[in-house]
């Protein structure tokens, strides 16, 4: 791939908050009738370190049933609203019309939508009616990187022209509370929603420039990660292996992947990564021999935040950007597959 610039950057959320200690309440009152499953998991809502969620529907409204077209009609109406407000707000950052925006990228996968959010939200939105749209679905919490690269790539296709990345994802929606699963709890303490975009063009330099991208699928792992689609709407696939197979096989993929891109881990002045969850984070810093604390940005974007699937990584770039880009940065993040995807930074 060839060198691209980033442009801008911007993120949002939608309106309503929850704090995590309502959310505990809240979900013990649904698993009434499973106090033992409950008190067994209940441990993941303190040891989460998430104090604060945004989510896209008021909180009681997940303490009552709900069918996969409620749910996806809840997705269609908050996606557009959130989609329209991140991406007007990437393209005024990078000082563009939004019909100067020659294609868009986008990323979701909680939710269905065809036609695709951009095809809903472009006419509101001014872009033109000859815009290239590439909607992705199914990278889960690998989409912030994997869209963001393919915008990369695309526009490093065509110099000149203009690229819109967009990734939504309304996670809280899929909160079963219904079902059995710890899994299912466990998604209940982390989940939240958000959104992020960002516009590249390939030779002109802004806040930094996309050097490369590369990512590792490990065969056979499907099941560690992902959603089954059931009756009453996505269900969560979490396996409890995903921190200790961090630990066991990320530094290798990292070498691999950099070594692609013609760089090291000693060339590496700063990780920026999805912060999953809390022992994520602890085995990232574990597998990358990273000083405790380090990934400390991830940790203020999980407890503000919680898990917001694709758009997680973007807020925690933000943030490094907002203090100061080191040279060099690799982003990560871990996705559905199971696959690590990462991108590299260089600093303007």
């Amino acid at each position: 791939m060839q060198p691209c610039s980033l442009l801008s950057l911007a993120t949002a959320v939608p309106p309503h908050v929850v704090e995590q200690s309502y959310a505990k309440e809240a979900a013990r009152r649904a698993w009434g009738g499973k106090p033992a499953l409950f008190d067994r998991l209940s441990g993941v809502f303190d040891n989460a370190g998430i104090a604060t969620r945004h989510l896209v529907t008021p909180a009681d409204w997940y303490e009552q049933p709900h069918g996969w077209r409620d749910r996806n009609a809840v997705y269609l109406e908050a996606a557009q609203d959130l989609f329209e407000r991140v991406a007007a707000s990437a393209i005024e950052k990078a000082e563009l019309r939004p019909d100067e925006i020659d294609g868009v990228v986008s990323v979701s996968t909680t939710g269905i939508a065809t036609p695709s959010l951009e095809a809903r939200v472009g006419p509101k939105l001014g872009l033109r009616p000859d815009v290239r749209r590439v909607p992705l679905f199914g990278l889960g919490c690998a989409g912030g990187i994997g869209g963001l690269a393919t915008a990369s790539r695309l526009a490093s296709a065509e110099p000149g022209s203009n690229w819109l990345f967009v990734t939504v994802e309304t996670c809280s929606i899929s909160i079963r509370l219904d079902s059995d699963d710890p899994a299912a709890i466990v998604a209940t303490a982390l989940f939240g929603d958000g959104a992020a975009a960002a516009v590249v063009r390939s030779g002109s330099h802004c806040i930094a420039r996309i050097t490369g991208a590369a990512e590792k699928l490990w065969p056979g792992t499907q099941r560690i990660m992902g959603w089954d689609v059931e009756d009453p709407g996505l269900a969560v696939v979490f396996d409890r292996a995903i921190p200790p197979f961090i630990d066991d096989n990320l530094a290798p993929a990292v070498d691999e992947m950099l070594a692609k891109l013609a760089r090291s881990r000693g060339d590496i002045d700063r990780f920026c990564c999805h912060p999953g969850g809390v022992k994520v984070i602890d085995a990232i810093e574990s597998a990358l021999q990273l000083p405790q604390g380090e990934l400390n940005l991830e940790r203020e974007v999980l407890h503000d935040y919680g898990n917001m699937s694709a758009p997680t990584v973007m807020f925690v770039l933000e943030r490094l950007i907002e203090r100061g880009l080191p040279r060099n940065v690799m982003m990560t993040a871990f996705g559905p597959g199971f696959t690590c995807a990462g991108l590299m930074l260089e600093a303007a």
